[in-house]
């Protein structure tokens, strides 16, 4: 019975596996990469599916497994995020994987793959629970990095991820060990217990920072984000569209719930480190990106410096710094998804184009495109009225509030500086030199994608779709 009820529980994670199970074994038999576009798109639609469902769950928490399994508010509201953005992004890939003879069955399975892991892990009630889901959302990447298998670029790029995350992982796996050797246990509720009742001890603080540093990895958080850059170039464009949304989701998530699950009642000393990875972060992305050329590096760069605004939030230590960052990381999903839909159209001479410069003036030929990739550019900047400076303005009125007036000041400094890099984008298309045009021609799914977000930056200021109440009540779960 108890077995029956645990798996209740994790029903919609199970319903994935078993359709990339499913999928995988006809793939294999049909044999027809043909077929692809036919597959991506029902996993779009049991990505959505599920996370529609998620989505109208009842009110609660429950749990499965012993605790190492949690289904609460905030759970779920990280994984519409996950799962939607997973199945847009799945959908966009299309199109491009085609033109570059990338549609190969594995791509729509390693995401949905990838998709449990994440789930799993902003899910996570236990150290043992939060590895599997790691390591499962990992691997699956780490693949999906190196998809383009004729390219030196994107065989590098997984190459580099896979050896910089299992670092990574041995260092998470280092702190957990200590964290078990102090705690003795590895469920949230008993290292919670065991601070309690005897302080954080210096084990427990020491594998506190270990632990942290592996998850900071996941978020490309300073001084873990050395592989950020060159795999977001290397990768195929799709795949680094993927990197940029739903996973960085789930790490910011799963580092929410290890810190204020596990270690809930000594914000005080974990929270000095994460105003550290914080200050960094904004501050290395907004100036690294300056020297940019490189569209997709640029935007691993503003990938770091947005993830330091987002741990501005948690930095806060209580409910309204989880909610900003919530609302944060919906908000920066977003827009990502509109600027990677533009990136994934930049075409010349049917060869793919990354370079900046190749957009000078490009307001006259396509001035509605234009004007949406500004709107989206000029809110990833934090410009008002658009919904990105709202994002903004919830991370550092939570950092104000709890008393980090310097990190809120640092944050605004920061964000001036990174607005050059995205200003500049805006200036060479519609005052750049004449030179030669892009010529790519954007299909009808991706140029709605690109006027959907866009318009969600502009409608959005009125009451942000609810995201912020909805976003309320996730963080009242997590800090329950």
């Amino acid at each position: 019975m108890m077995i029956g009820t645990d798996l209740n529980v994790i029903l919609p994670e199970l319903v994935l596996v078993a359709y990339s199970i499913v999928a995988l074994m006809w793939a294999v038999y049909r044999g027809k990469d043909a077929e692809t576009p036919m597959l991506i798109w029902l996993t779009a639609l049991v990505m959505a599916g599920l996370g529609v469902w998620i989505g109208l769950e009842p009110e609660g928490t429950v749990t499965a497994f012993d605790g190492a399994f949690v289904n609460d508010g905030f759970a779920r509201f990280s994984k519409v995020m996950i799962l939607f953005s997973a199945a847009v992004v799945l959908l966009l890939s299309q199109e491009y994987l085609t033109r570059n003879k990338l549609l190969q069955f594995e791509f729509p399975i390693l995401i949905a793959l990838a998709t449990v892991g994440m789930m799993m892990m902003v899910s996570a009630g236990d150290l043992m629970a939060l590895y599997m889901g790691l390591e499962l959302h990992s691997l699956s990447l780490y693949v999906i990095a190196s998809f383009r298998r004729d390219s030196i670029k994107s065989t590098e790029a997984g190459l580099k991820y896979f050896v910089l995350g299992a670092l990574a992982s041995g260092i998470l796996l280092y702190g957990m060990s200590l964290i078990y050797g102090y705690a003795g246990t590895t469920s949230f509720d008993g290292i919670t217990a065991a601070v309690d009742e005897g302080g954080l001890s210096l084990g427990l603080l020491v594998g506190l920072v270990f632990l942290m540093a592996g998850l900071a990895f996941k978020f490309s958080a300073v001084p873990f984000h050395v592989w950020t850059p060159d795999v977001y170039e290397g990768s195929p464009t799709p795949v680094t569209a993927f990197f940029a949304t739903a996973p960085k989701v789930a790490a910011m998530a799963l580092f929410a719930r290890t810190m204020f699950d596990a270690f809930g009642n000594s914000t005080g000393d974990w929270t000095q480190i994460v105003v550290l990875l914080s200050l960094l972060s904004m501050f290395l992305g907004a100036v690294a990106g300056i020297g940019q050329k490189n569209f997709k590096r640029l935007m691993a760069y503003s990938s770091i410096s947005h993830m330091g605004f987002a741990l501005m939030g948690l930095a806060a230590g209580n409910e309204q710094g989880v909610q900003a960052m919530l609302i944060y990381m919906a908000i920066y999903v977003t827009m990502n998804i509109g600027v990677f839909t533009f990136i994934l159209n930049m075409e010349r001479d049917g060869q793919a184009v990354t370079d900046i410069y190749s957009l000078n003036m490009y307001s006259r030929t396509e001035p509605l495109r234009a004007a949406a990739l500004m709107v989206l550019l000029f809110s990833l900047a934090g410009v008002p009225p658009l919904v990105g400076f709202f994002g903004k303005f919830y991370v550092l009125r939570a950092a104000v509030d709890a008393g980090l007036v310097w990190l809120a000041v640092a944050g605004v400094i920061a964000s001036v500086i990174s607005a050059f890099y995205y200003l500049r984008i805006v200036y060479l298309m519609y005052f750049g030199e004449t030179g030669e045009a892009l010529d790519g021609t954007m299909p009808t799914v991706h140029w709605a994608a690109l006027m959907a977000t866009a318009f969600l930056m502009v409608a959005g200021i009125i009451n942000l779709f609810g995201v912020e109440t909805l976003a309320g009540a996730a963080a009242a779960t997590l800090l329950k």
